[in-house]
């Protein structure tokens, strides 16, 4: 023959068109196994004669895909001396055909990703063509079916370790929309919350891949639970691995940037405290990102109801300001004004004297020229003015820059 011969239907020995795979795991051409199931009334695969109960058929896209690679390969005019596949087409061929009905799938992921790893840009791109991705996908879903099996959790960690080897592919659409599926991102999910340390840094930063795409996501990633958050914030706080927690908080970033409904879920997973509690000490980069992401927040009745009820997010805020950069300092103005422009609390207030906030709100004031963040200082002194002028320590002359009367002291 001149094809491969796991390309063939094992009923007519032809090369197959429209292979579909039955329960129990062999490739048939469809016309072929229709015609003995329910013509001929057999109930027994033809390979095997193992007894069949159920007559379902699932085309298999991989194996079509690498048959018509082969057929265009075949058919390429011989003037075209640009190389059709790489120098491991055959190799990645057979595994990605056998790997999925191997009881031995760890072994073979290692293989392919070792293969990936040294080869060049050719490797990469013929995996792609070959079907890898959609291949990787079905394996990491099948956690959903079997989440408590080792090795099948062990296969998923492996998939996941051998996808995000693949920068080239993780960038075009196409694949983006494959992993979209929603069993792949529920199974990342749950490997979020299960998954080794290597494995859940490998999720997050496919997912930070994913956000960073131009695909329609934000509707899949609304559709998780609050768990996915509470998994984010859990890598976020993580000061072992401060890639993967550099990771989720870009992740958090792209997602709550785009949906409301994604905001709430994040305060409902106690995103807020969380934020709060890990910012003081955090370096000056990473502080900025955290600092936005309680602005994100902040932008929801509920973002600030969390911010208020924590007790030391205006100390937080405060530290932080006028000590990291220009740009922690405006997002720590536009959170402070978010909070002072939704009716906050006496306790918020004294507090803002307390741990030196209206101190270094009268210092931004200083500044010369106009800019946004003056102004929304301006804002917060003419809604609360009244209130902090009764303290000794309030500065006189800016009562009467204020056109606040010092006439009630």
């Amino acid at each position: 023959m001149d094809f491969p011969l796991h390309f063939r239907c094992p009923i007519s020995m032809e090369l197959m068109k429209d292979p579909v795979t039955i329960s129990t795991g062999v490739t048939y051409e469809r016309k072929h196994i229709e015609k003995w199931f329910y013509t001929y009334k057999k109930k027994t695969c033809p390979a095997t004669m193992q007894p069949i109960h159920s007559f379902d058929m699932t085309p298999n896209h991989t194996l079509k895909r690498l048959i018509l690679a082969w057929q265009n390969g075949k058919s390429r005019s011989i003037s075209d001396t640009s190389p059709v596949f790489s120098i491991k087409h055959d190799e990645l061929v057979t595994l990605l055909n056998t790997i999925e009905s191997n009881p031995f799938k760890v072994s073979s992921l290692k293989k392919l990703k070792s293969i990936v790893e040294l080869g060049d840009h050719d490797v990469k791109d013929d995996f792609k063509k070959c079907g890898g991705v959609e291949v990787l996908v079905r394996i990491i879903q099948q956690i959903l079916i079997e989440s408590s099996d080792f090795v099948t959790f062990r296969a998923c960690e492996e998939a996941l370790s051998l996808l995000i080897r693949l920068p080239i592919v993780l960038e075009e659409e196409e694949t983006i929309e494959i992993m979209l599926q929603p069993g792949c991102m529920k199974s990342m999910a749950i490997m979020l919350q299960r998954g080794s340390a290597e494995a859940r840094f490998c999720t997050v930063s496919i997912f930070q891949r994913i956000t960073k795409s131009d695909c329609q996501w934000s509707n899949v990633i609304e559709d998780q639970g609050i768990e996915f958050f509470k998994s984010l914030m859990e890598i976020v706080s993580d000061e072992i691995c401060s890639k993967a927690s550099s990771c989720a908080l870009q992740v958090l970033i792209d997602i709550l940037e785009k949906s409301k409904k994604s905001k709430l879920k994040a305060i409902e997973a106690g995103s807020m405290c969380t934020l709060i509690e890990i910012l003081p000490d955090s370096s000056k980069s990473r502080s900025e990102k955290i600092m936005y992401l309680i602005k994100l927040l902040c932008e929801c009745a509920d973002g600030r109801m969390g911010f208020i009820e924590h007790g030391l997010g205006i100390a937080a805020i405060t530290k932080k300001m006028l000590n990291i950069s220009n740009v922690g300092t405006k997002i720590g103005v536009k959170i402070l004004s978010l909070i002072c422009n939704s009716h906050p609390t006496n306790k918020v207030l004294e507090d803002m004297l307390m741990y030196g906030a209206v101190k270094k709100l009268v210092a931004l004031l200083h500044i010369d020229g106009s800019s946004t963040t003056k102004e929304r200082v301006l804002k917060i002194f003419k809604l609360h003015g009244d209130k902090w002028k009764k303290n000794p320590c309030f500065p006189y002359e800016l009562k009467n820059y204020l056109g606040l009367e010092s006439d009630s002291l």
